[in-house]
């Protein structure tokens, strides 16, 4: 599943910062602002796959679970 997030980029002296509003504690940087968006993405993925992680750990073992899908 793709999902679209908003990168606020801004220069930082020499570098490239970005982070996303919509996922707190995201930030990406890099030399140019496709590394700064390429840093960002991955630190977005790993902050999912950990609340996700953290989220499932006190579902009980006979829960559905299933995926949805946002527009």
């Amino acid at each position: 599943m793709t999902k679209e997030f908003m990168a606020v980029i801004e220069r930082d002296g020499k570098f490239w910062i970005a982070y996303a509003p919509e996922m707190p504690g995201a930030f990406g940087q890099g030399n140019t602002v496709e590394e700064a968006k390429s840093s960002l993405a991955a630190a977005i993925t790993l902050l999912l796959d950990d609340r996700r992680e953290d989220g499932l750990r006190a579902v009980p073992a006979d829960a559905l679970r299933d995926t949805v899908c946002v527009s």
